[in-house]
């Protein structure tokens, strides 16, 4: 066997989506060779489409003889080939759901030479020489529990090339007894956990994202994200995504003993338990945020690097879950405003005062934009479809940022009322006679949409927005 020494550590890409063929540096003289087989930090900086995908596991199987045959199997993981002796030709098919199911890409591997196998595209191979040492690292554990798929070594459909004939070749029974690619049932996506699915922007996200098998929307009656248990309540290896929609949001309320329990409660002791579900599991976790972090003291919008500073004790938890969530390393932050869905809220009630009659006061020095749920649907899906790169986003509708007392004569106009009827007031005079605890509100809710405009995100002008919400109530 002759080993080619001195490459380039290079990653290219394959015709199928996450395969990646890298070319290692093999260091070699009189006495040997070296090389570096898997090296995180330079691996996955040298290409865009190989992970950090979190080995758990090394196995390496000997093969004694030329022509050693085994595959084609697709697992529920994520797989790095290499070859620490002899070489191999492999083949390897992608059994996923999707356009590229059937896809076949070949090659042969020495030592200087790997493959990043993703998870569910088939793998296997024919050895090309006596004492070939075939290793591979693996993210997951094997379970009598997984998904696994297969496919025949000598379907007609993938036609691969074997150097030496499957018939002058010792397989297994197993492996002789694979299903032809028309009888493969494909290795489903990875689950996506939505939780809060029956709040307001639970039911948006179903709207978004639609009933599919692998898509699973779970209100606290299916999944008490502050239970003990939490860590062993599903199998989270077959998760790729936690969208987290689920939140304490009685702001006033929690300025209560009791609120305060039930705020720190769902919006930091859940979300802590849920980043380390996501840390463990290499799930992405993306989490649903407040312009109640900041004091609304800045002059002009506020970008996602800007030090919180929350107010109050809603404000508070929520910086406090975002604190957590950042140390996920897979995960989106969604920073939004004035939250505006099905359900309850301040639109429906301005139409519904319009409509009765009744001239509302409403406050005028709190600034900022509405934030739309189906838009946040959007979004969240446009990031996750994009792969963006991880962190923070600001997300609202676009627009003129506008007061309360703005949006409410707005409202009263498109609703075909007297938008006089509405009184502008102050904040301190709004609440100045309350009898319950108020929480304290930043003057100041404007946030910068740079950043998510520069992954391709296009946000809904709010005064349209506004307008279609009304058609549709």
């Amino acid at each position: 066997m002759t080993i080619e020494f001195g490459k380039q550590l290079t990653v290219t890409e394959t015709p199928i989506p996450g395969l990646v063929v890298l070319e290692l540096p093999v260091h070699g003289d009189a006495r040997g060779w070296f090389k570096e087989n898997w090296q995180r930090e330079k691996m996955t900086a040298a290409g865009v489409d190989l992970p950090d995908f979190g080995p758990v596991q090394n196995n390496i199987s000997f093969n004694d003889a030329v022509g050693t045959t085994r595959g084609i199997h697709a697992e529920p993981w994520d797989k790095y080939v290499s070859v620490a002796t002899g070489r191999i030709f492999g083949a390897w098919v992608d059994l996923r759901e999707g356009p590229t199911f059937g896809a076949v890409y070949t090659a042969e591997l020495d030592p200087s030479r790997a493959i990043f196998v993703p998870r569910g595209v088939g793998n296997s191979y024919q050895t090309l020489e006596a004492d070939t040492a075939y290793t591979y690292l693996v993210n997951d554990h094997w379970s009598p529990d997984a998904t696994y798929t297969f496919l025949n070594l000598a379907d007609e459909t993938a036609a691969i090339a074997w150097p030496i004939p499957l018939e002058q070749v010792e397989i297994s029974a197993k492996d002789k007894n694979h299903p032809r690619l028309a009888d493969v049932v494909p290795m489903p996506p990875k689950r996506v956990l939505v939780t809060g699915a029956n709040g307001q922007l639970g039911r948006a996200l179903r709207a978004e994202f639609g009933d599919q098998p692998w898509i699973e929307y779970a209100g606290r009656d299916e999944l008490d994200l502050t239970a003990p248990d939490l860590a062993s309540a599903r199998r989270w290896r077959d998760y790729g995504t936690i969208i987290n929609a689920a939140a304490y949001t009685k702001v006033d309320v929690a300025e209560t003993p009791e609120g305060r329990t039930a705020a720190w409660e769902a919006n930091v002791t859940a979300v802590a338990a849920l980043a380390g579900v996501a840390a463990a599991h290499g799930i992405t976790l993306v989490h649903v945020s407040s312009d109640y972090v900041f004091d609304g003291a800045k002059d002009g919008a506020y970008a996602e690097d800007e030090p919180v500073s929350p107010l109050g004790v809603y404000g508070q938890t929520k910086a406090a879950g975002d604190a957590l969530v950042s140390v996920a390393p897979r995960h989106y932050i969604i920073r939004t405003s004035w939250v505006i869905g099905e359900g309850n809220n301040f639109v429906r009630t301005m139409a519904s005062l319009a409509e009765r009659g009744i001239d509302p006061k409403v406050v005028d020095d709190q600034v900022g934009r509405l934030t739309f749920t189906d838009d946040i649907a959007r979004g969240i899906r446009h990031l996750l479809e994009t792969a963006a790169p991880y962190g923070v986003y600001n997300l609202t509708s676009a627009g003129t940022p506008a007061s309360w007392f703005d949006i409410a004569r707005e409202v009263f106009r498109a609703t075909g009322h007297d938008d006089a009827r509405v009184t502008g007031v102050s904040t301190e005079a709004y609440f100045g006679e309350a009898t319950a605890p108020v929480s304290p509100r930043p003057r100041n809710s404007v946030l910068d949409l740079a950043k998510i405009g520069r992954t391709g995100w296009e946000a809904s002008e709010m005064s349209a927005a506004l307008s279609r919400y009304l058609d549709a109530r």
